[in-house]
């Protein structure tokens, strides 16, 4: 596994979509296991999700507290960034992005997601897309420097091996040099402490994440099979990836 440090092409194309998501195009209906992941992000629970799961759970169950996250997405958010499944965008909030004024496109199935992080983001004008990641993303011309999916693949339904057509689905709009980058709770393979397994029991049993086959293994593999530069840190049950495109 090896690292390079990011780099950032010429403008390309943006997607152009209206901030309110008004001119997305028809895609096809995501299997019911999908959209069950994505219906679990209420407003109610987007409201407490930034103090209980990032605060309280990321530190005291999974051992990885949020500022970990953070300094991911400062190495490797660029200024043309796709972020998939975006959560309630406190990452992107607070990221350092490499240029005044980035172009900052959000995807997730959950129009409550997007409305919520695009509010909170709106000092960015971001661009908001109905997608299911399983699926063609539909971005046409569009190039980004930087693709985030920070805790997106633990909600996905089926194993890493299905859940990694997601890097399929969106490499072909990463320029040269550009990063993919995320983070997601593992199962299997890591050192959990003595609250996660009973919790992750409880969260896959309420379909609130979807990831008891998950390994650090598998998740490698996966990466490995599709990426020539790569790296993996492990912190507590938590993995965060960092790609960089060639």
């Amino acid at each position: 596994m090896k690292r390079t440090e990011p780099t950032h092409g010429e403008d390309p194309a943006m997607p152009a979509q209206p901030a309110d998501g008004s001119g997305d195009a028809v895609i096809a209906l995501a299997p019911d296991q999908v959209m069950a992941g994505a219906a679990v992000y209420s407003r109610s629970i987007l409201a407490a999700y930034d103090v209980w799961v990032l605060g309280f759970v990321c530190s005291a169950v999974w051992h990885c507290p949020r500022r970990h996250m953070l300094k991911h997405y400062d190495r490797n958010v660029g200024r043309r960034h796709l972020d998939l499944g975006p959560g309630t965008g406190f990452f992107l909030d607070r990221c350092t992005f490499p240029a005044d004024r980035p172009q900052v496109v959000l995807a997730d199935l959950n129009d409550e997601v997007l409305r919520k992080t695009a509010g909170r983001l709106a000092r960015y004008r971001p661009a908001m897309y109905r997608r299911d990641v399983l699926q063609p993303l539909e971005f046409g011309a569009a190039r980004f420097d930087s693709v985030g999916m920070n805790f997106l693949l633990h909600c996905m339904p089926g194993d890493i091996k299905q859940k990694a057509v997601v890097f399929d689905n969106v490499l072909p709009y990463v320029v040269k040099g550009g990063r993919i980058f995320g983070a997601t709770v593992l199962t299997h393979g890591v050192r959990h402490g003595r609250l996660a397994p009973k919790a992750l029991e409880s969260l896959n049993a309420d379909g609130v994440m979807s990831n008891k086959d998950d390994s650090l293994a598998d998740l490698d593999a996966a990466l490995g099979a599709r990426f020539e530069r790569y790296q993996l840190r492990v912190r507590g049950s938590v993995a965060m990836f960092e790609v960089s495109v060639v």
